[in-house]
């Protein structure tokens, strides 16, 4: 007879070894060690069904999404991943549903080198709640915060913008369907890869940095804020993906400005740093893009080719503004 209590199901979809020298699952706290030099960086995330992932997605991506958000918050203060936690909400039990999210969420743990060492679970008839924290080290005085930025950085970002966005208002209906834009929009919704190797050596390197998980104006706004100042972008340096090509230049111009979920990295460094960033994202095969500067004041402005100001809205996602689904 199978039994299906708490300490079952944790013991057959999320007990995996520890590394040597941790302590994992099973105990009342995970053990950790922290190398000489270094910082502990830490981030927990929530992820909550109707707000964050539609109900039917597939399980198998939601849990290597659930880990990759918050290694993205790893990347952006330039941290190793060290290992993580999951504490899960779910209405019922469903064991081909908890075996697919079990086997996503280890996927990346595997592929980023972060172990599972503790959580919890936990019943909540009103749907799935997910909440991951992610422990990394980056060297003492190294991270990349949000308040370093300086008059005169370059600004840059990895990857390129708009199509989780386009995939997310397709799927909410916000948009019509279009079934090839749809299927290459998709992944980068679903699966985002945290630039994790990327990040780590931009420690040392870049002044501030963040990924873009609610929208580039509204994410850097966060960076200029704290560093009390402002930015000028040149629209056309902003690397759309190309799966918005022939969209109307208004939609498209608010997807890559104002839209979330990629993941990618946003960051500041001086000018002089010009040469070894862009061998770096060579190396590591990331297209990087220098979008804009960081100025006086606190204007966040975005120009054409010709400097003149472009319209935009505030952009982003806001928890608390947002109505309907994810």
């Amino acid at each position: 007879m199978r039994s299906d209590s708490e300490f079952d199901l944790i013991a057959r979809y999320f007990s995996w070894p520890a590394p040597a020298g941790m302590l994992g699952v099973g105990d009342d706290c995970a053990l950790l060690p922290v190398s000489h030099g270094f910082q502990m960086a830490v981030s927990s995330d929530m992820l909550v069904e109707g707000q964050h992932f539609f109900a039917d997605v597939d399980p198998a991506d939601l849990g290597y999404k659930a880990l990759a958000v918050n290694l993205s918050d790893l990347a952006a203060m330039g941290a190793r991943p060290v290992a993580c936690t999951l504490a899960l909400s779910i209405p019922r039990i469903d064991h081909d549903w908890l075996k697919a999210f079990s086997e996503g969420f280890q996927t990346l743990s595997r592929q980023a080198q972060c172990p599972l060492v503790g959580g919890d679970t936990t019943r909540n008839p009103a749907g799935v709640v997910i909440s991951v924290t992610v422990m990394g080290e980056v060297r003492r005085n190294h991270a990349l915060r949000r308040d370093a930025a300086k008059v005169g950085d370059d600004i840059w970002v990895t990857g390129h913008l708009g199509s989780a966005e386009l995939a997310l208002r397709m799927l909410q209906g916000r948009l019509p369907a279009d079934a090839a834009r749809l299927a290459a929009a998709r992944p980068v919704l679903e699966r985002p890869w945290p630039r994790l190797r990327f990040g780590q050596r931009l420690a040392g390197m870049a002044h501030a940095a963040l990924d873009i998980s609610d929208g580039l104006l509204q994410d850097l706004g966060h960076i200029l804020r704290a560093s009390q100042c402002g930015a000028d972008l040149t629209f056309d340096r902003i690397p759309a993906a190309p799966v918005l090509d022939g969209l109307d230049e208004a939609l498209r111009r608010d997807m890559i400005l104002a839209g979330g979920d990629c993941y990618e990295l946003c960051f500041t460094a001086s000018p002089k740093r010009r040469e070894q960033i862009q061998a770096t994202a060579r190396l590591l095969d990331v297209p990087v893009s220098r979008i804009g500067v960081v100025v006086r004041g606190d204007a966040l402005r975005v120009l054409d080719a010709d400097d003149n100001p472009l319209p935009h809205g505030p952009g982003g996602y806001d928890h608390f503004r947002a109505a309907g689904t994810p």
